[in-house]
């Protein structure tokens, strides 16, 4: 299956080589908390951005390993490409994954979906 979505200008699209996963993820770090995004985790190589924003429109912070990225146009939290953090907040230093905000799924109900909570607010 292909996942297909956008943000809300469209200005940012992607395809996701997959299935939208059973259970979504919700982050408790100080950034994700905030940003309020529920997510979904793929390996980079599922992850193609075929309508990509031009401009700068990436977050880091603190180790600067996770890059957030967002639309320049109209603000949406889009994917966040980050190292593959184990749930006790360990990585192997090289393994990278691609989180997708799932509220951008098209024809998906993020709302009502299964959702995990990280704790990553003790995590990292």
């Amino acid at each position: 299956m292909t996942i297909q979505g956008s943000c809300h200008c469209g200005t940012t699209a992607f395809e996701i080589d997959g299935d939208i996963p059973a259970q979504l993820t919700r982050c408790t770090c100080s950034f994700c908390a905030k940003r309020g995004a529920v997510t979904a985790s793929f390996a980079p190589a599922q992850f193609h951005l075929v309508q990509p924003p031009t401009g700068e429109s990436t977050y880091r912070w603190n180790t600067r390993t996770v890059n957030h990225h967002f639309c320049p146009q109209c603000g949406c939290a889009t994917y966040t490409d980050s190292p593959d953090f184990q749930m006790d907040g360990s990585w192997d230093s090289h393994t990278r994954r691609i989180v997708v905000n799932a509220c951008l799924f098209n024809d998906f109900d993020a709302a009502s979906a299964a959702v995990a909570v990280i704790d990553g607010k003790h995590l990292w």
